[in-house]
This record gives structure tokens, sequence and C-alpha cells, in this order.
């Protein structure tokens, strides 16, 4: 087996653990308020993501202030991805949510070029637009299924652009699992105090053997995405990032009784496919294409 496929499988494996958490999630929507929910994974993930820290050696708060800066405005934007991904994952088809969040590599390309002064040839504009007229066709906007959740899914692409492009600004001696550290870190703060203004619940037993499946799924996604970071070419590791669209589809219907329509699956195929072309695009320019990585939404 070749370090590429090998990489393609832990990729595929990884995206799968992050939307069975997705789905665990969401099906906590029943028992537990938004807030409490978001604390109460928060907990088991930052746990998690100290013990990664330090057996794979990548845990330093030894940083210069510059690097702070990044790590806190990238944490700013984890804690307002977490809110607006899960109450949009909360009230919408798990698919829906999931396909409008695969224009993640096309939006933080765009604003790459934007704000980075980052190259981008016409070819990789021409698959940006494409792929944003995908995005419309999912969320719809003006038709009836059009709602404020469809406007979360789409600041969560806006607010996760954000974060990655201070990820990229970061020096090259950051470690990822530190910078992951301290965003869940913000995010499990962040959300055990707006708990507070909601009434807590006690979990039921299904309410608990939920809350125990994210933690066991987010521990396999974010061993999974790390060891993807060390194993093959990214650039020909990253397209296999949106088998998660797949595994969305497929968990939908099964667990929620959900199937995207044809528009949906119309506009999840334009995004896939101009994401896959940007990906390939990254790769034959020598450049690195982005990797799934420790996410804390």
């Amino acid at each position: 087996m070749t370090p590429n496929v090998k990489g393609a499988l832990l990729m595929t494996g990884a995206m799968a653990a992050f939307t069975f958490n997705d789905t665990f999630m969401k099906a906590l929507s029943d028992e537990i308020p938004l807030f409490q929910a978001i604390f109460m994974r928060g907990v088991a993930t930052t746990l998690l993501l100290l013990l990664l820290a330090i057996w794979f050696r990548g845990f330093d708060l030894r940083l210069s202030r510059r690097d702070w800066g990044l790590i806190t405005l990238r944490t700013v934007m984890e804690i307002a991805a977490a809110y607006f991904f899960i109450t949009a994952l909360f009230n919408m088809p798990i698919a829906n949510v999931t396909a409008i969040l695969q224009a993640l590599p096309l939006s933080v390309s765009l604003a790459g070029a934007l704000f980075l002064g980052e190259s981008i040839g016409w070819r990789r504009i021409t698959a940006i637009s494409v792929g944003f007229i995908g995005v419309l066709f999912i969320v719809k906007p003006g038709a009836a299924d059009f709602t404020i959740y469809s406007i979360y899914g789409l600041a969560t692409v806006a607010v996760v652009t954000v974060r990655d492009l201070a990820a990229r600004r970061l020096g090259e001696n950051v470690p990822s699992l530190t910078v992951a550290w301290v965003g869940a870190i913000g995010v499990t703060m962040s959300a055990g105090l707006a708990s507070l203004g909601e009434t807590w619940v006690a979990p039921t037993p299904l309410g608990w053997m939920q809350l125990a499946g994210t933690a066991v799924f987010i521990i396999v996604a974010y061993i999974g995405s790390v060891m993807t970071m060390r194993v093959g070419d990214i650039g020909s590791v990253a397209p296999f990032r949106y088998t998660g669209l797949l595994w969305a589809i497929l968990l939908g219907f099964i667990v929620f009784d959900e199937w995207p329509d044809v528009w949906t699956l119309l506009g999840s195929a334009i995004v896939v496919s101009t994401g896959v072309f940007m990906l390939l695009r990254e790769r034959a320019l020598g450049k690195r294409a982005t990797p799934p990585g420790p996410r804390i939404r």
C-alpha cells in the first residue's frame, strides 16, 4: 500500500468520523440545549487535544506576540464557527449544511488572493465562480426552505475562511495541535458562559450515549486528521475530504429520514467538482493544498 493510498484511506476515515460526530450532535438537539451540548462536548475535546498535543509533541506555548495575536483571532473565529455551524446543524438537514461547507476550499483560495496577495489564475477564478453558483443551488435564496439557518451555514463558511487565513499567517514553528487546543478552550469557555442563560437539562440515558458517541468519533477524527498530515502527498489526499458529503447524505437518510432535493444534489456536485479541480490545480502548480486539519465545529 503506497503512502498516498494510506493517506486517502485515513482522510476518508477522518471525514466519516467527523460526520458521525455531527450526526450525534444533531441528534442531541432533541435532548439538551445548544450551548450545554457545545460545552459538554468541548470539555472532552479540550482534554483530548491536550493529550494528542503531548503525545505528538505538539504542545508549545512559547510563541511570539504576533503568533499569539493570530491565534487569538483564529480562536474568536472558531467560537463563532461553533455557534453558527451547530445552530444550523440543529435546524437543517445534515447533508445541506455539510454541502454548504464544501465551499470552504473555494472561499479560502479567493480570500487568500484578495487579502494575502496569493497568486490565482483565470482557471481557478472560473472554478471559484462556478462553485459559488453551486452554493446558491444549495441554499436556494428566495425559496420556501430558505431560512435564517441557511444564512448561518453561509456565515460558518465566512468565519472559517477568516480562521484559516489567520492560521496561514502563523509561523512555521507553531504546532497545529497547540493552536487547535487553544481554540477548543475558547469554544468550551464561551459555551459554558452562554449556557448560564439556558436551563440545563440532565441528559437521558440516550443523551449520554449520544454525548459518548460525539467524544468517540471526535477522537477518531482528530487522530485521523493528524495522521493524514503525516502520510502521503496532501495534494493527492485532500480531494478525499469530500467523501464527508457522501456520509452526510447517507446518515441524514438513515438517521433523520432526510434526503436532499435535486437542487441540493446538483449544487453539491458542482461545489465538489470545482473543489476537486482547485485542489488538483494547486497540486499541479506545486502549492500546498489545504488539509482538513483539526476542527472545533
